[in-house]
């Protein structure tokens, strides 16, 4: 039902109520119906519609879309999260069987194959102008930055230890947001964004023994160009359909993706196995593609600073798909750092901003 078809009866019967009711159910009529017979024929063929103006109309509903679109926009994010979860441990799998430039490169071609389908199936018009820049910034910071350099710090690093430094995304992106789109979040959102990032660093502090290593470099780095290309993104699903955001800019980027891909098929020749292609289409089809299509809808809906407080969750998923995929260690210190962060995510999404 639309939001306004629950007025429109109410006001229907407001108007026709006085002209077909029955005369005793009506006091009022039957009171000016002598007064219009009296003015004559003209009044009696009036005084009805003028008593129908003249009686109090119910005042329609008013239905607030605004809870169930936030709703609908944290579902949307909060997949978008659990897709992203699912990256590191899908690199670590792709790493098997390929190099690191091959893994880059064939996830966006692939991803960028889907998307232009889909965009030729569905007609899809090329976008404004003034949409380019956008597009261009999350091509390079999503499509091709932090896929680069996350891959290359994996092949040093654990995917546990990437998962958690890059649990600092939320602030680096609520950052951002607030310098590009003028955002300004209130205390108890900065408050509690610090308390998740610092929960984070502390927990990568006691993983790593304190020291940061050349993957570390790698992953701080990844953590600033996604940054950009989230709050662009964030940005043009409010003027595009998400999906269409993250299939432009994989597009633009085929002009390095389909030549990078090349020379690293050539440069590292792959050995094929079931984890490497299983990891390389989840990296296509689920982190490059589904999940930024719905992580672009959900920012759109709930804003680019919330919708990133909800990866704060993103480093425990991982920590778990490590230890069921990949058969790594949980750390003692997991539990306690999902309790803290989820309380955080807790307090983000109430608080105003």
């Amino acid at each position: 039902m639309r939001d306004h078809d629950s007025a429109t009866p109410g006001s229907t019967l407001a108007v026709n109520a006085p002209a077909t009711g029955p005369a005793e159910a009506h006091p009022a009529a039957e009171t000016a119906q002598p007064a219009a017979e009296a003015a004559g024929p003209t009044a009696i063929a009036t005084a009805p519609a003028t008593l129908a103006d003249a009686a109090p109309r119910p005042t329609p509903a008013v239905h607030a879309p605004a809870p169930r679109a936030a709703a609908r926009g944290t579902l949307l994010a909060a997949l978008g999260v659990a897709s992203f979860s699912l990256t590191f441990p899908a690199t670590a799998w792709a790493l098997e069987g390929m190099g690191a430039w091959t893994v880059v490169t064939l996830r966006s071609v692939l991803a960028a194959a889907v998307a232009g389908i889909c965009m030729l199936v569905l007609r899809v018009r090329l976008p404004d102008r003034r949409h380019w820049a956008g597009l261009a910034v999350v091509a390079a910071g999503v499509v091709l930055g932090f896929p680069l350099l996350t891959t290359l710090a994996l092949e040093t690093s654990t995917t546990s230890h990437a998962a958690v430094v890059v649990g600092l995304l939320p602030l680096t992106t609520a950052a951002f947001s607030a310098v590009r789109t003028g955002a300004r979040p209130s205390r108890t959102f900065w408050t509690a964004a610090l308390a998740g990032a610092a929960v984070v660093i502390g927990f990568a502090v006691q993983q790593s023994g304190g020291a940061l290593s050349t993957g570390d470099l790698y992953l701080f780095a990844a953590l600033l160009v996604c940054a950009a290309g989230y709050t662009e993104g964030g940005r043009l699903a409010r003027h595009l359909p998400g999906w269409q955001v993250i299939g432009w800019a994989l597009l633009l980027a085929l002009p390095v993706t389909v030549p990078g891909a090349a020379l690293a098929l050539v440069a590292e020749p792959p050995h094929l196995t079931a984890h490497a292609v299983a990891g390389l289409l989840w990296l296509a089809l689920g982190s490059q593609f589904l999940g930024l299509v719905v992580w672009y809808r959900g920012m759109a809906a709930i804003g680019v600073s919330k919708a990133s407080q909800l990866q704060l969750a993103q480093p425990l998923l991982t920590l778990v798909w490590s230890v069921l995929l990949l058969g790594e260690q949980l750390p003692l210190a997991a539990p306690v750092a999902a309790v803290a962060v989820l309380v955080c995510i807790v307090v983000t999404q109430r608080s105003v901003s």
